[in-house]
């Protein structure tokens, strides 16, 4: 570990921290990779005095989050942690995956190897390589955020030593669903999403048609070069998720067009905001390992369920909305094909994506038998009707997990921890320490 000197913002002391640890655990004496983590502790505290919280950030394929100052949750885990920001391996500044970076590994095949060792299993074994030089080998508490709230149940079924308490939002994964059967959850929720947007918004509805239909004669090309499709529009479905998704959503539809002397036309503010929300240049790796992490399976491969099971909601099907008089629906969060052609960040890598899809040999993320026997604190914060992770599948995790304490909300969507400050991780706080 090496360790550079701390600076400050407002109300806080950051302390940049970077390690190496193995890329594949199983071999610690092979190939190494650098992690970044970033530290921070109340300016008023004495960091030697406090216990850690590590935090995991959603995705897969995000970066810790870079907050400025005290923001969301970040105020009242303060009061009681010393905070360490870990960008999971391949996000951020830990050995990060591109276009730009994985063709130093070789052909896409080995390409796609090397991604393998990309998953929660891999990112957990780093968090325990990496706590015993912070924490003196205390365990510490960990706060999961989604696809961090699969790792934390990852790190349940192998780790639990190293966990003083774990907490998770919107996170806790089936423990035996395939990707198939996560998708064929996630539809039916994702067309309520959306019908719960037009009943908000019912002007949305003629504009979102006009726009596909624009597109279907004519896709436009975005800044960068990502071709927008109708089914890359749809896919802006994705912020539908968030607790003020569906307002971002009406005020991106809402002045699409301008006047132009050839006639109406997509309107460059409206395409440079589209292009922020759908491009993969920050995040590759969430397109590239989505479908993986639900592959517990060694037989069976993912083999793009979203695309598949998509075939099977045909109201999706936006050719068929614009024939009749139907709303158009918006995707989520699903990966397609077609994202490693439309998007020139992913473009390079679709060889490697279509082996990623065809792989076998997937491991078991999760014990069921070791979890049942927890013994670690463990409080959940279930988004009721979370577009992203089924509330049904989270709650019979919950059941399967020994002490597990569960807050059943609709007050937040799924990202609930970030949007409600720190009144959700207050309540997830209680629940482990037995004050609600």
């Amino acid at each position: 570990m090496t360790l550079q000197r701390s600076y400050r913002q407002p109300g806080v002391v950051l302390t940049d921290h970077h390690f190496t640890v193995p890329l594949d655990h199983d071999r610690p004496g092979g190939e190494r990779i650098e992690l970044y983590a970033r530290e921070v502790v109340a300016h008023d505290k004495d960091p030697e005095g406090l216990p850690w919280l590590l935090y995991l950030e959603g995705g897969p394929g995000f970066g810790a989050r870079r907050f400025t100052g005290r923001q969301a949750w970040l105020e009242r885990a303060l009061a009681d942690y010393r905070v360490l920001l870990l960008d999971q391996r391949g996000t951020g500044r830990s050995t990060p995956v591109s276009r730009q970076t994985l063709p130093a590994r070789g052909t896409p095949a080995e390409q796609a190897a090397y991604l393998t060792r990309f998953r929660a299993d891999s990112i957990v074994r780093d968090a325990e390589a990496i706590r015993p030089a912070l924490t003196g080998g205390a365990p510490w508490t960990v706060l999961g955020q989604s696809f961090g709230g699969f790792c934390t149940t990852h790190y349940l079924s192998t780790a639990p030593e190293g966990l003083a308490a774990a907490l998770i939002t919107g996170g806790l994964p089936s423990l035996d669903a395939d990707a198939t059967e996560v998708y064929e959850a996630a539809y039916p929720r994702i067309e309520r999403k959306n019908l719960a947007h037009y009943a908000r918004y019912p002007m949305d509805v003629e504009r979102a048609r006009r726009i596909a239909a624009h597109l279907a004669e004519q896709p436009a090309v975005l800044p960068g070069g990502y071709r927008l499709t109708v089914e890359a529009f749809q896919s802006l479905g994705l912020l539908l998720g968030a607790g003020d998704g569906s307002h971002q959503l009406h005020y991106l539809l809402e002045d699409a067009f301008v006047p132009t002397p050839a006639g109406p036309a997509l309107s460059d503010a409206f395409l440079e905001r589209v292009h922020a929300q759908l491009s993969f240049a920050g995040h590759p790796l969430y397109a590239l390992l989505h479908e993986a992490i639900y592959a517990q399976d060694p037989a069976a491969p993912t083999a793009w369920a979203a695309e598949r099971v998509r075939a099977g909601h045909p109201r999706f099907d936006a050719a068929k909305a614009l024939a009749g008089d139907d709303p158009l629906l918006f995707t989520g969060e699903t990966i397609h094909p077609w994202h490693f052609t439309a998007d020139p960040c992913l473009a390079p890598l679709r060889e490697t994506a279509e082996l990623l899809a065809s792989r076998t040999g997937w491991q078991p993320l999760y014990d069921p038998a070791r979890l049942a026997a927890n013994e670690v604190p463990v409080a959940a914060a279930v988004y009721h009707d979370d577009m992203y992770v089924d509330t049904a599948h989270s709650l019979a995790t919950a059941r399967a997990i020994r002490g597990l304490r569960t807050w059943v909300t609709d007050e937040f969507e799924h990202d609930g921890v970030r949007a409600g400050g720190p009144r959700v991780l207050d309540r997830l706080l209680a629940l482990v320490h037995d004050g609600a």
